[in-house]
């Protein structure tokens, strides 16, 4: 079974991309979905954040505000999380791989945003960066609820620039071309991974 990474930077255009190979029939480990149901109310990692940064969780629910506040400004704290967060997401990542493996699939996707960040491109047999314009990114990434220009600028500061992670993927899908031609460079990267992984 191959291991195919799917990133891109902030704006790029990523979770559509991946839902697209859903649509395929591939399975897709999401990392940010999977951090999610880490820290949603009941989540694994509930108890540990709470430990850790006291006064983020309020009646069992996590305040991500609280706790982005915390993580942003302050590099030690973001690492503390991580040493929380990225051992339960590895252990669900395994789950994932047996699951799929059982089922016999030719591949399967790992949606990961800092997939070259941690060095994760690595351990993939294939990846697919998604990609637009600096400008594009910009503008949809500003058309977010609660974003910044602060915020954006400071994303993007910690995220590989796109023109490296270009350079490092097998597959690029331009995403500022609309929705129909990712779509058809999905089908086409679909059906080669399949042909290679038979």
């Amino acid at each position: 079974m191959m291991i195919v990474g799917l990133t891109g930077s902030i704006g790029m255009g990523k979770s559509e991309t991946a839902k697209m190979f859903r649509e395929k029939g591939v399975p897709v480990f999401d990392a940010d979905a999977t951090v999610h149901a880490l820290q949603a109310e009941g989540g694994r990692a509930i108890l540990a954040i709470e430990e850790a940064f006291p006064g983020v969780v309020e009646s069992g629910r996590l305040n991500r505000g609280k706790l982005g506040d915390i993580v942003f400004a302050d590099p030690d704290a973001k690492k503390r999380l991580e040493a929380i967060i990225h051992p339960m997401v590895a252990e669900e990542r395994i789950r994932f791989f047996d699951l799929a493996a059982s089922r016999n699939v030719p591949f399967v996707v790992l949606d990961v945003p800092l997939l070259f960040e941690t060095g994760g491109n690595t351990a993939c047999d294939k990846v697919v960066v998604v990609s637009a314009p600096a400008d594009v990114q910009k503008k949809r990434v500003l058309a977010r609820s609660g974003m910044t220009a602060e915020k954006f600028d400071h994303i993007v500061a910690r995220q590989t620039p796109d023109a490296d992670k270009r350079a490092g993927a097998d597959y690029i899908i331009e995403t500022d071309r609309g929705l129909d031609h990712a779509r058809v460079a999905v089908s086409r990267i679909v059906n080669e991974l399949t042909e290679q992984a038979s």
